[in-house]
């Protein structure tokens, strides 16, 4: 008997059995795959190498029961985990040493903070937030990402001390130490580094990264790697998560996490989004962001609830799901299957794997986030989009990943300002048989004589409303024949805000003085509604607005005298 569809996840509704084979396997693999990864992370966010396992149990089952997407993979990720170990490092929180069980309470208590967050976002439908972080600065964010989290593998690839500091002072610290480099600890890391990258050359549909974390692991326990000078990870506390509240955090620890779990707010919000959306679009899909939100706050409450940091959708993770033939969430569900049989069952033969190798997997996974190649797409067509993308890649790595995210957002809102700043203005010149035809805004244009069509590319507010004002002025004053007409061809402003209502009021008077009428065509009703509520409408009355651009040029007093017939 089926279900009731009330009780079905949204993420399986319409389910087929004919899916089931494929999204089992699609699961195992994942799961092979995704394990290591997890476990690389908490070398990110400092925490004990079962957290990382913890992030694909309860929290990758909380979004698959709760979220909308059939695809979104969630659990550990390198971009949060960076953001939480740097933010937590910079609180300073007494006591609280990265990989103390008052650090793990610290990531435990974010990932709480970043649930709340969500179900915020979700009763408001702030789902558009994910929308302000372009794609070009979403591009600089995770290359610098990439940057940060492939160099900080470098000391465990090698064998030697991680430094402390800023990036250039751990950078300097491992290349003073490479006189002390760990061979078998480079052999180790090189190994897997060149597992991987032979298998994406050769045999793509195959999981390198499993194989060279089995492989070497056999190894390491044949051989006693650590007799020999290798770090492993050693004993590896198995059995089902703790659940309950952050143990050793008391209210007075909210402070120390709000703005570190803030940013890995907005990151998740704008990478889960982006991920979901894409995966849904190529399968024909429709992507509700508000719904995947609910499932996304469950994710971060249940890895709070049990003793893990903040999860995220991860976008090679579902990269691999969709590349292994999964349909649904039910992939999602055997990937929490496998990982528990690992937690119950499994952590013992873990034992023996070196640090080196969960190093070199990260490092290929930091290396991988690093996309030159987006970068120089961007270069080639948007370069004032660039060199936004390349200052958050630099702040990122250079200064942190917290303040990356801050400059991510403000850079993202700046180029929406300065795009509406930048407007392109035309005037609309008047050519005969030829129909209308915009040009470039400058003195000595007109439309035709006594004429000035004009047409604005954004909507009025503070910031461009002096520019708009001065470039109306300009032409008015700067035409070859008196102006008596001055028609704002209103079709690209949605808007005027107070500031832009004031600045506007000002031009009218200024052309009232210089004999100029101002006429209004193709206005939307709001900005009619708008002009009204600034008491403007008295001062362009109804027979100065025109709902059509030809029956307005038409309408001038002169219209067609030595000209051909126009045509909009």
């Amino acid at each position: 008997m089926a279900l009731p569809k009330a009780l079905v996840p949204v993420s399986m509704r319409g389910y087929k059995a004919a899916w089931l084979p494929r999204d089992v396997l699609a699961g195992v693999t994942l799961a092979a795959i995704a394990i290591p990864e997890v476990m690389g992370y908490t070398s990110i966010a400092q925490t004990p190498i079962v957290t990382g396992l913890y992030t694909i149990l309860l929290p990758l089952l909380a979004f698959a029961l709760l979220g909308s997407s059939k695809m979104l993979v969630v659990g550990g990720d390198s971009a949060t985990a960076a953001i939480l170990a740097s933010g937590l490092v910079a609180a300073g929180v007494s006591g609280a040493t990265p990989g103390s069980p008052e650090w793990v309470g610290l990531t435990s208590l974010t990932a709480l903070v970043c649930g709340v967050l969500l179900v915020i976002a979700r009763i408001a439908r702030l789902g558009f937030i994910g929308d302000f972080l372009s794609s070009s600065v979403l591009i600089g964010f995770l290359t610098g990402v990439g940057i940060q989290v492939a160099t900080g593998q470098i000391p465990d690839i090698l064998g030697v001390p991680k430094g402390s500091g800023n990036w250039f002072e751990q950078q300097w610290a491992w290349l003073t130490s490479l006189g002390s480099v760990s061979w078998p600890t480079l052999g180790y890391g090189a190994a897997t580094i060149a597992v991987i990258f032979a298998f994406k050359a050769w045999l793509p549909k195959i999981p390198g990264a499993i194989i060279a974390v089995v492989g070497l692991l056999i190894l390491a326990t044949v051989t006693d790697a650590s007799a020999y000078g290798v770090e492993v990870v050693g004993a590896i506390q198995g059995g089902l998560p703790p659940i309950g509240l952050p143990a050793g955090i008391t209210w007075g620890d909210l402070p120390a996490v709000l703005s570190t779990a803030f940013a890995c707010f907005i990151i998740i919000i704008a990478q889960s989004a982006a991920t979901s959306r894409s995966f849904a679009m190529k399968h024909g899909d429709r992507a509700d962001v508000n719904r995947d939100i609910v499932g996304l706050a469950a994710s971060n409450l249940a890895a709070g609830f049990s003793g893990t940091f903040v999860v995220n959708g991860s976008p090679t993770k579902t990269q691999i799901l969709d590349g292994q033939g999964g349909r649904t969430q039910v992939a999602n569900l055997t990937v929490v299957a496998v990982t528990l049989v690992v937690l119950l069952f499994l952590t013992d033969l873990l034992t023996d794997l070196p640090k080196a190798v969960l190093g070199g997997v990260v490092f290929v996974i930091g290396l991988e986030l690093i996309d030159v190649k987006g970068l120089v797409r961007v270069a080639r067509v948007r370069r004032r989009e660039f060199f936004i993308a390349a200052a958050t890649a630099l702040t990122v790595f250079i200064v942190g990943v917290g303040a990356g995210v801050i400059l991510a957002i403000a850079l993202s809102l700046l180029d929406v300002v300065g795009r509406q700043y930048l407007a392109h203005a035309f005037v609309l010149g008047v050519r005969g048989k030829r129909g209308y035809e915009y040009v470039p805004a400058a003195p000595g244009g007109e439309s035709a004589p006594g004429l000035i069509v004009f047409r604005y590319g954004a909507d009025l507010f503070y910031a461009n409303a002096t520019r708009f004002v001065e470039e109306v002025q300009r032409l008015v004053t700067g035409a070859p024949h008196p102006v008596r007409w001055l028609i704002l061809d209103a079709a690209g402003i949605s808007d005027i805000d107070y500031s832009a209502g004031v600045a506007l009021s000002g031009l009218i008077d200024w052309l009232d003085a210089h004999g100029v009428d101002l006429i209004v065509a193709r206005p939307e009703s709001d900005v009619l509604e708008t002009l009204r509520i600034y008491g403007l409408r008295g001062r362009v009355p109804d027979d100065h607005v025109y709902a059509d651009l030809d029956t307005a040029v038409r309408a001038f007093p002169g219209a067609g005298q030595g000209r051909g017939s126009q045509r909009g």
